[in-house]
Parts: C-alpha cells; structure tokens; sequence
C-alpha cells in the first residue's frame, strides 16, 4: 500500500469513471482526501462554535424569554456538535479502513460498496442491501 499522500489523484479525477481495480490506491487516496476535507471542516466549525459560545455567553440575561430563546440556541449548537463529534469518530474510523485497505468493502458481506454510495456518504460500512436489511430488521424489532 502507498503511503497516505504519495499517491497523485488528478484533479478531474472521478471514481465512479475508474474502470481498473476497485480501492487502487488512486481511489483510495480520492477518498482519504475526501473524508479528511470533510474531517478539517468540522473541526473547524467546532472550533468556531467554542469562540462563539464563548464570546456570547450572555445565559444572564435579564428578560425570561431571551434567555430561554438563548438557552435553547445553545442546546441546539450543542446537540448538533455531539453528533459531528461522532460523525468525526466515523470519519476517523474510515481513515484507519483506508490504511487496513478495508475500505469500500460492506462490513457485513465483505463485497464491495457501491462508489457511488461512498461518494454520497464516505463513512459507509455497509452496502446498500446490507443496510436496507439491516433497517428492515430494526423496524420489526421495534414493530415487535
């Protein structure tokens, strides 16, 4: 395997137009770019989201509805940071699938996963039939 950055992804590169070997390292590099560009901005909007917390904790507010208004936009920030703290958990977890060459390929079956559900959500582990199954099956156990 090629080390992480090595590898040259020309830069009208397409996977899903890729006819040779699924996860070549040019592919592989495509979505270990990809899935660290969607890490970096998450992380940046996190850190934003810290400085502007900071700098408007004003929870002090004299007027009731204000501060509710105030307390329920910071609940909301919060609770939309916890799941991008997870999403960058997934993230990470793809990254290390890439340097495992497990990448692309569904947890469940071992066949590979479509490119275009990696292009629509790179943190895939699962193929398209292997989740809708999976989803069929918790839907019938809550059913139950």
């Amino acid at each position: 395997m090629a080390a992480p950055g090595s590898v040259i992804v020309p830069t009208d590169y397409d996977p899903e137009k890729d006819k040779s070997e699924f996860m070549n390292p040019v592919m592989q590099e495509y979505f270990r770019r990809e899935l660290m560009t969607w890490r970096s901005e998450l992380l940046r909007e996190s850190q934003e989201t810290i400085a502007n917390t900071l700098q408007t904790a004003e929870l002090q507010k004299p007027d009731m509805t204000d501060r509710a208004s105030e307390e329920t936009d910071h609940a909301l920030e919060l609770r939309t940071r916890d799941r991008e703290r997870k999403l960058v958990k997934k993230i990470n977890s793809a990254l290390e699938r890439i340097d495992d060459g497990e990448y692309g390929y569904c947890e469940e079956t071992g066949e590979p996963i479509s490119i275009g559900r990696l292009k629509a959500r790179p943190i895939a582990t699962l193929s398209i039939e292997a989740q809708e199954r999976h989803e069929r099956m918790e839907k019938t156990q809550r059913d139950d």
